[in-house]
This record gives C-alpha cells, sequence and structure tokens, in this order.
C-alpha cells in the first residue's frame, strides 16, 4: 500500500528503455511506482530494485494491454494493491517497419491496440477511479517528433500515434477537470531494431543542435508535466529540433545513406 502522502503513478512498458527512465525519475523525486510490464522478468526485478533504492514505494503489474479485458483490468489492480493511482504514464509501445506497399489491416490492429486503444482505456479507468475526488490526475501520452516531421516508413506505428495524438487533445477536453492529458513526443532517443552504434551516433547528430534526445532527457519532460498543473491538451517535443528538419525517410536509412559515402 503507498504513502497517503505520495502519489502513485502508472508506467506502462516500465522495465527498459524509457520507460525504466522515466520510472526512476518519478522514484527519485517523490513519486510511487506501479511498474506496468508485459511479462514479469529479471529487467522488472532489476527496475523494481532500483526505483525501492530511491526511495520509492513499487509495485510490479503484469498485463498484456493488446487483451481489452486485461487492459481494463490493470488500473483498479494498482488501486486494490497501492490504494490509489494519481497519474498514468503511457508508454509502452508497438514498433515494427511497414510502409504503403506492405501496409495490411492486421498489422494497424495490432498496433492500434498497443498504442492508441490501450493508452485510452487506460486514461478511462483513471478517470473514473478519480472522479468525485478532489485530486487532479494526470496522463502522458509518448508520441513522436515524426507526427511533426512525416516520412512514409512505418507507416501503421504512425497511424497509431496520429490517433493518439488527437486522443490527447479529445480526452483533455472531454476528461477536464478531473484530469489533465498531455504529450510527451520524443526524438530518436535509443538504438532500436537493426540500427548499430555507429548507425545510432550518425543518426543522433542529424538534427539541429547535433543532438536528439536521452531517456533521462524524456523522463525529466514527463516528470515536468506530471508536476504542472497548468498544462493539458499539449505536447513537449523532446528531440533537438528533429521535427523542423524535413527527413525523407526514417533515421536509420538516412544515416546508413550518410555512412555509405
Amino acid at each position: 500500500m503507498s504513502s497517503s502522502s505520495r502519489p502513485v503513478v502508472l508506467v506502462t512498458g516500465a522495465a527498459r528503455r524509457v520507460g525504466r527512465a522515466i520510472a526512476l525519475e518519478l522514484a527519485a523525486h517523490g513519486f510511487d511506482l506501479a511498474l506496468h510490464t508485459h511479462h514479469v522478468g529479471d529487467e522488472a526485478t532489476q527496475t523494481l530494485s532500483d526505483a525501492r533504492v530511491l526511495g520509492a514505494g513499487a509495485r510490479v503489474f503484469a498485463a498484456d494491454l493488446a487483451d481489452e479485458q486485461g487492459c481494463r483490468a490493470l488500473l483498479p489492480a494498482v488501486v486494490q494493491a497501492m490504494g490509489r493511482v494519481d497519474a498514468v504514464v503511457n508508454n509502452a509501445s508497438r514498433f515494427e517497419q511497414d510502409d504503403a506497399e506492405t501496409f495490411c489491416c492486421a498489422n494497424l490492429a495490432a498496433h492500434w491496440q498497443i498504442n492508441t486503444a490501450a493508452p485510452v482505456l487506460l486514461a478511462q479507468a483513471l478517470h473514473a477511479h478519480l472522479l468525485g475526488s478532489q485530486r487532479q490526475g494526470c496522463v502522458v501520452n509518448l508520441l513522436d517528433q515524426k507526427l511533426w516531421n512525416p516520412n512514409p516508413d512505418h507507416l501503421s506505428y504512425t497511424l497509431s500515434k496520429a490517433a493518439l495524438e488527437a486522443a490527447t487533445t479529445v480526452l483533455a477536453q472531454a476528461l477536464a477537470p478531473t484530469l489533465r492529458v498531455v504529450g510527451v513526443a520524443p526524438g530518436l532517443t535509443l538504438a532500436s531494431g537493426p540500427m548499430d552504434a555507429q548507425e545510432f551516433a550518425r543518426a543522433q547528430g542529424m538534427t539541429p543542435l547535433g543532438y536528439s534526445a536521452s531517456a533521462e532527457d524524456v523522463a525529466r519532460a514527463v516528470r515536468f508535466l506530471i508536476e504542472s498543473r497548468a498544462i493539458t491538451g499539449t505536447t513537449l517535443l523532446v528531440d533537438g529540433g528533429q521535427h523542423l528538419s524535413a527527413q525523407p525517410r526514417d533515421v536509420l536509412y538516412l544515416a546508413r545513406q550518410e555512412l555509405r559515402r
């Protein structure tokens, strides 16, 4: 059970990568944590241990966000175990390559369920939990700078994040004043998929600032928005200005082209 004086944040996909950084940033600044993971394993256990070392009350919750009933049950399970939830960070995301030629409905549906529907369901559940209380909650949706600087790669992923960006605005309207709903749109933050270290370093430099973002940069932005009571219905881009530079393809492919010259 969480201390009544410490707010509880549910972070989805909290075991590793950006989700882990968000969890540890919050743990270090007075928040207790519900750490969501798809399957409990060594990474989730390590993040749990590290959050507790930083002084947070923390527990791990396993759920398949692609399953509607499992997703709906997640926040009530956190409330039952920890007594309250004050914010949700929708970080968990599906990210697979497709384009206009390889697009199919099944791949779009798979992205949509995790990247769009699950965040909406969790916002709905947090609103129901807080409605009638004296506490105001916050939902932070992890988006992507490519919504402001589109390219044709990762089509289904892009469509699902575009829908989530629209949902951020609509939910901010619909769920106020009980909830604030905001977005954080990172640029290239960590190497993923087939990107090697050299490609990642080159891609990170392809921004106006010559630097994109670290997981810790994203985590600080998330905490800032959770703590900022006057901000709702908008998105903070954390990308070194990447969204300002038109890019015809995903940075992975552009970095590979640069390195081959």
